[in-house]
């Protein structure tokens, strides 16, 4: 197989929204030249895959509704899932690679793909589930689950190399290639509203119990005294009950080209998360010159250079006193910022990304 061929991708994928979506879309967009074949589940209470394909292009891509499959572990639910996959998956034995994405795909299949008979065969997690803050035997569950998908053969790839470590660590061999975003150079226009002449504290994402929102409240909290200074959560979800200082504005779910312009205005973006795989919300802060104040898990730890672009935590008071700094020394800011977007273009653009997934789909 030689690069400069035409490839045929299968992406099969359960989650088919937030971020995993925006990865498949920038594979996507970024190989034109290639053929992909994306078979999807739906996640109608974040956003309707009819609503997520329009964002596609529409040249180079064919979709199939992967029906039965759902969220949470159910045995009778999996084993039909597993029946539909195999029966739309023999239908592409030609395929140059099947690229599996998150843990239900990678599951069921990589054990599809073994029975076909499929040879290369990817799967990216974008986010280890041993990894949730969701139980000790939750976890381990997950763990076990995860070294017996690796039985079925595939290739572990990780979107970071914390991630992979963490694979590493309970016994499953897995590389990294980054995940990318575009990096924009133009300023945007601020309006007159509310948020003018404020101090913008950002985050971008669904409010879900592997972001923290709790955390995130906590830290609200400790600046109630402070009338400058607002946190802003861009986006929606199942947990946005636990947001209830009332210095925090939840924006609800924005257009692409609305997010960019409300994250425009941040003067630091804070992400609270247990985990992540690497999230296209922090690249994309940093894509438009945002210092960064990041939990300190898997993924955030692969973006931060101490001191340069910005500072890990551990605790909200360390959050809080780091807060506190760029509060008090805001010509850092600006500095700090320009930095995260230079590492962006360096290390984290989505053409790198893309190239290194083609090369391994070339395989």
């Amino acid at each position: 197989m030689y690069l400069n061929q035409n490839l045929f991708i299968v992406h099969v994928v359960e989650p088919f929204a937030s971020g995993i979506a925006t990865f498949i879309r920038s594979l996507v967009e970024n190989l034109p030249q290639d053929y992909h074949v994306i078979i999807h589940g739906e996640r109608q209470e974040v956003m309707d895959s009819d609503e997520v394909k329009k964002l596609f292009p529409k040249n180079n891509i064919r979709f199939i509704h992967w029906k039965s499959v759902k969220r949470n572990l159910h045995p009778y639910k999996d084993a039909k899932a597993f029946l539909e996959l195999y029966q739309i998956l023999k239908r592409f034995r030609h395929a140059d690679a099947v690229h599996l994405h998150s843990s239900k795909s990678g599951f069921i299949g990589r054990l599809v793909c073994k029975m076909l008979g499929f040879k290369n065969v990817i799967y990216t997690p974008n986010g280890a589930p041993f990894l949730m803050n969701d139980g000790l035997l939750k976890r381990s569950l997950y763990r076990q689950l995860e070294k017996i998908g690796a039985s079925f053969g595939g290739r572990v790839v990780c979107v970071s190399a914390s991630e992979a470590e963490a694979y590493h660590n309970i016994g499953v061999s897995a590389s990294f290639i980054n995940n990318g975003t575009k990096v924009y150079n133009e300023r945007l226009e601020e309006g007159k509203d509310d948020l003018t002449g404020k101090f913008i504290i950002a985050f971008t994402g669904r409010i879900t119990a592997q972001k923290n929102p709790e955390r995130f409240n906590q830290l609200a909290h400790k600046f109630l005294y402070n009338k400058q200074l607002i946190f802003l959560w861009i986006g929606d979800g199942e947990e946005r009950h636990k947001l209830t200082a009332p210095n925090i504005h939840i924006t609800g779910w924005l257009s692409e080209a609305d997010v960019r312009q409300v994250l425009a205005r941040a003067s630091i973006y804070l992400s609270t998360s247990y985990y992540e795989g690497l999230s296209f919300g922090v690249l994309e802060a940093m894509s438009m010159a945002k210092p960064m104040i990041l939990s300190n898990c898997t993924g955030n730890r692969d973006i931060i250079r101490y001191g340069v672009n910005g500072d890990l935590f551990d605790t909200v008071e360390q959050a809080y006193t780091q807060i506190l700094y760029y509060i008090n020394n805001p010509t850092m800011l600006k500095a700090m910022g320009n930095y995260s977007r230079d590492l962006c273009q360096s290390e984290f653009s989505a053409e790198a990304s893309a190239d290194n997934y083609r090369m391994v789909y070339s395989l």
